[in-house]
């Protein structure tokens, strides 16, 4: 029998009646990583990392969590669990799963390049390996985050120089913080919609370090002109962004790899940066783990399960999930970071 089967609720291990990421509410609901997408409201108890807790309280309020430190073994029914670094955003982690010598890993979201912001990626062998593909396709192919970093300071610098507030969309959680961490934050004032300032203080608070930044009704309209500000997507047109005036936006996505993306958004720039494994990510990280088995989960699960299976050898296979982007779910899932949006 297989340690994690999908069902209509979620990834569950009936081995030790749990599940993992779970897209309806359970009793026992062990996540990944807190984006919408994978942590979502209902069950009874969340099982989670340390870090991962503040920000699913924050979304949920007072729910009933369970918490672990990297590395630290759980026991459930036999079954051994232990939650790894997924670098993908604070307090992601892979879930680890050992039962009567049989060892899986379910990834959930990851990244292997390090980011400034999260723990790295670990690497962990298994007999079967749960992945991730959200770009599973040969053409997503990731820049170093330097040299992205450097073509968003200059795009920043470039519009300060021309009196134009620079509007960069990122996804609340994760991805905006990542931007600050490694941005050039002397070129000129930061500003944070709510619902990105909500995530910042619980970063800070988690000890990460990250620049100053302000509310737009914070600094005078003259400095606006030569600001960076960081916006969730759905903050694109809205009667908010409509306060800075002439500006020039951009979108900090995976996405934006394909050119197309930008122009159908209407964007003036794209930033492809993203927070999960390109396709040569995704390849070493199977490969590293050495799992003969992988299910490969949301995004392009066919071709990639298809080309491990024909070209690797590996049983491959898809995994059904109702994962997905995060711009998609997050902001929704999050009233309070909407209320404090307004500001």
């Amino acid at each position: 029998m297989d340690l994690i089967v999908p069902i209509d609720r979620g990834l569950y291990c009936p081995a030790g009646d749990f599940y993992i990421d779970p897209w309806r509410p359970v009793p026992r609901a062990l996540i990944t990583h807190a984006h919408g997408d994978h942590a979502r409201f209902g069950s009874d108890l969340y099982v989670c990392h340390e870090a991962s807790a503040p920000i699913l309280r924050k979304r949920f309020g007072d729910v009933r969590i369970e918490t672990a430190a990297y590395g630290e073994t759980l026991n459930r029914n036999g079954v051994e669990i232990s939650f790894h670094p997924a670098g993908h955003i604070l307090g992601s982690a892979q879930i680890r799963l050992a039962y009567r010598g049989e060892v899986w890993v379910a990834s959930g979201d990851y990244k292997l390049e390090r980011d400034g912001v999260s723990p790295p990626f670990e690497l962990l062998r298994a007999h079967a390996f749960i992945t991730e593909s959200t770009f599973g396709l040969p053409i997503y192919r990731w820049r170093p985050q330097a040299e992205i970093f450097a073509s968003i300071n200059a795009w920043w610098r470039d519009n300060a120089a021309a009196g134009r507030a620079s509007l960069l969309f990122a996804y609340a959680l994760g991805k905006a913080q990542r931007v600050l961490a490694n941005i050039d934050s002397g070129l000129g004032p930061i500003v944070c919609h709510g619902a990105v300032a909500a995530m910042n203080a619980i970063h800070r608070e988690a000890g990460v370090a990250l620049p100053p930044t302000r509310r737009a009704d914070e600094i005078p309209k003259a400095d606006l002109r030569r600001a960076l500000v960081l916006a969730p997507p759905s903050a694109s047109a809205s009667p908010w962004a409509k306060r800075f005036g002439d500006y020039s936006d951009a979108l900090a996505s995976g996405w934006m790899q394909v050119r197309g993306n930008r122009r159908r958004r209407g964007l003036d720039r794209g930033f492809a940066l993203s927070d999960h494994a390109d396709w040569p990510g995704l390849l070493s990280a199977i490969e590293a783990t050495g799992a003969p088995r992988v299910f490969a989960t949301h995004g392009a699960a066919a071709p990639l399960a298809r080309f491990l299976r024909e070209e690797k050898g590996l049983d491959a296979r898809v995994y059904a999930t109702a994962y997905g982007e995060e711009e998609e779910t997050i902001e929704a899932a999050e009233p309070a970071a909407q209320a404090e949006a307004a500001q």
